[in-house]
């Protein structure tokens, strides 16, 4: 059976709660598959440390839950009208094998971007639910059906990749590492997005994409030269840094018209000052506890110059020599003798 849901946020689940004599039922970490109406799929880049690793952000809208296993009352899915359900962001994460399929398609050319045609559309995305079911009231009333309140895990912030979804999107991508107009990209329909079972099915059937016609005309015609995959990466790598150092400066162009920063208060009492003496052709003077500070520091180096040349004036003379010691120690004794002989003279 398949009913209308509404959020755990929702005022009604408060008073469930606090009612007493309700016979409710809560389910807490169900492994369910959501419905999201995706509006937008963009592709995003980690940071530097991480060499920039691509990555796809998709947001939509929330449209169902279908629990892996039936609700009491045997509920099967939960639906949500148009403009009903929450905002749902994913987070898509290419493989190291999907990334080699990316680079072939000329990811490191100007012209690579995400397929259109793979938003608009219902995606089916995993993730587990806390769920409260209000059961319907005792007496047979036309209409009385349960009630089914829905909290999902993580429904900011879902992360996914192509074991986890089932969705290979990178084999997605229009071709464009060969000169010439792109390969097409052909037209996504819902029913082909995706087909629940073990094995990875493609969002495009034959029927409609008409391939045998397309493979006929590009039969025969001259395979153009890939364009080097090598120069291809610097130049996406700089467009990345260059993006990143606009974000930069763009941050930091905020912060100086944000009264009460660092940049802020030196724009305004620094650079202000210097432009303004640069302007009018004069050396910027420093303010008067700057010039002080100058002053004091050129006393100390010339105090500390006298210093050291006091010192190399007072440097220890070199050791005498082992002749020149025992004059020295000859002259001594004869001193000694000398005053000896004095002394008995004296005497006498």
């Amino acid at each position: 059976m398949r009913t209308a849901g509404l959020t755990m946020n929702d005022v009604w689940a408060h008073r469930v709660l606090r009612e007493r004599g309700v016979e409710t039922y809560r389910l807490e970490g169900v492994t369910a598959e959501l419905g999201v109406m995706v509006e937008s799929l963009d592709l995003k880049h980690r940071g530097k440390e991480e060499n920039y690793r691509p990555y796809l952000h998709m947001t939509g809208e929330l449209r169902s839950v279908t629990p892996a296993r039936a609700l009491p009352f045997g509920i099967s899915q939960v639906t949500y009208s148009p403009g009903q359900g929450e905002k749902v962001d994913a987070f898509y994460e290419f493989d190291d094998q999907q990334l080699v399929v990316l680079a072939s398609k000329g990811y490191f050319t100007s012209g690579f971007a995400v397929p259109d045609q793979v938003t608009g559309i219902k995606w089916e995305l995993p993730a587990t639910a806390d769920m409260l079911v209000l059961a319907p009231s005792g007496a047979q009333t036309e209409g009385d059906v349960p009630v089914v309140f829905t909290q999902i895990h993580d429904i900011g912030g879902l992360e996914i990749d192509l074991e986890s979804s089932g969705y290979d999107l990178a084999g997605y991508f229009a071709d464009h590492s060969k000169d010439g107009v792109p390969r097409a990209e052909a037209a996504v329909d819902a029913r082909g997005l995706k087909a629940r079972s073990d094995a990875i099915n493609s969002l495009f059937t034959e029927d409609e994409l008409g391939l045998d016609t397309e493979v006929k005309q590009v039969v025969g015609a001259p395979v153009p030269e890939a364009a080097p995959v090598a120069d291809g990466m610097s130049a996406r790598l700089q467009q990345i840094e260059a993006e990143i150092a606009a974000e930069r400066e763009q941050y930091q162009t905020e912060r100086a018209s944000t009264e009460g920063t660092t940049e802020n208060l030196y724009r305004e009492r620094v650079a202000a000052a210097l432009q303004t003496a640069e302007e009018q052709g004069e050396p910027f003077a420093p303010p008067v506890p700057a010039r002080e500070a100058q002053r004091d520091l050129h006393l100390d180096l010339l105090e500390l110059e006298e210093q050291e040349q006091e010192s190399r004036r007072r440097e220890v003379k070199p050791a005498p020599s082992l002749d020149e010691r025992k004059r020295q120690v000859a002259q001594h004794a004869a001193d000694l003798d000398f005053g000896e002989d004095g002394e008995q003279s004296l005497g006498s």
